[in-house]
């Protein structure tokens, strides 16, 4: 009877308390650590995607500048005495037709001159006594390049007190802003890159603290080390997903609105300066591109730098 008894209790069903329990993860999926690192991991993949996009968008518009500047020349003609300016404008509007490479050329005339220091000396301004030089605007023809200095040696040699600027000067300078907004980018993104790798090592740190008698345990019995560092890499690569998401989502609608209210403003004179300083204040399919692929980098350094903590870890457990 008792023999039966056995063989019953062991044919029935145990109870839902009895049961084996479902199999859990070493890292618990929801922790305030975890919470307190996907805020941080958005906060940096935020402002690495707006410093990404404000750097476009001074690429873009240093490009346009240098290549409007470069496109064009600018013919200076001081007034002398005892010659005529009128004639000296003429010949030297021959010059630049007559040289190579010359599209367009367009003379300034003295009330447009007079108009130009405008800025410096105010209106209503009586300059007729004042020596104005004449501006002679040059436009270069596409995929030309006039051969400026002997333009320049044929000016000096017919008109007294021509010069010619190429601008190159300008174009120096923006080249000089370009790179200059470069190299800050990369500092920007450099340390924003290094504060999540911190962040990441002290979370995965704290996790291994939390969780070393259950990774202790895991160790001596036979887990191999590949094995314990995937799990802390799986988990804190989904971290770092859901912070890169939400991080450079954000970035992505504060770079859509600007471009939005951009076009609204178009027209306006805050939008002339807007489109003057930044063209169309879009940073184009390449800037949300680039979004895109600051939100998975984030999550691969999210999970590579948890997986060296962890191997290093685990290496001091004998």
């Amino acid at each position: 009877m008792a023999d039966a008894q056995y063989e019953a209790d062991l044919i029935a069903p145990t109870s839902a308390a009895e049961r084996p329990r479902a199999e859990t993860p070493i890292v618990p999926k929801h922790s305030i650590a975890g919470r307190a690192l996907i805020a941080i991991v958005a906060i940096m993949t935020f402002l690495a995607s707006l410093t990404t996009g404000a750097v476009m968008l001074i690429l873009g518009s240093a490009a346009e500048w240098q290549s409007d500047v470069a496109r064009e020349m600018t013919i200076q003609i001081r007034p002398a005495a005892g010659r005529d300016i009128e004639a000296d404008v003429k010949t030297a509007i021959d010059i630049a037709r007559a040289a190579p490479g010359i599209a367009e050329v367009r003379p300034y005339s003295a009330a447009e001159s007079a108009r130009l220091l405008e800025p410096w000396l105010g209106t209503g301004l009586t300059l007729d006594t004042l020596p104005i030089p004449r501006i002679i605007v040059l436009r270069v023809a596409s995929g030309q390049r006039p051969d400026v200095p002997a333009l320049r040696a044929t000016l000096a040699a017919r008109v007294a007190g021509a010069s010619i600027d190429d601008h190159r000067g300008w174009i120096d300078r923006m080249r000089t802003m370009a790179n200059t907004a470069i190299a800050g980018g990369i500092g920007i993104l450099i340390l924003v890159l290094a504060a999540t790798v911190l962040s990441v090592a002290f979370a995965t740190r704290g996790a291994m603290a939390t969780n070393r008698p259950i990774v202790e345990v895991l160790h001596f019995i036979g887990a191999k080390d590949a094995f314990i560092a995937g799990q802390f890499q799986n988990h804190f690569l989904r971290l770092g997903l859901k912070g890169g998401a939400i991080g450079g989502g954000g970035a992505l609608i504060v770079l859509a609105l600007a471009s939005r209210l951009g076009d609204w403003f178009v027209g306006t004179a805050g939008g002339q300066q807007t489109a003057a300083l930044f063209g169309s204040f879009s940073v184009g399919i390449a800037g949300y591109a680039a979004v895109v692929g600051q939100i998975i980098l984030m999550a691969a350094v999210t999970a590579w730098t948890s997986r060296q903590v962890v191997n290093q870890t685990l290496d001091t457990i004998e």
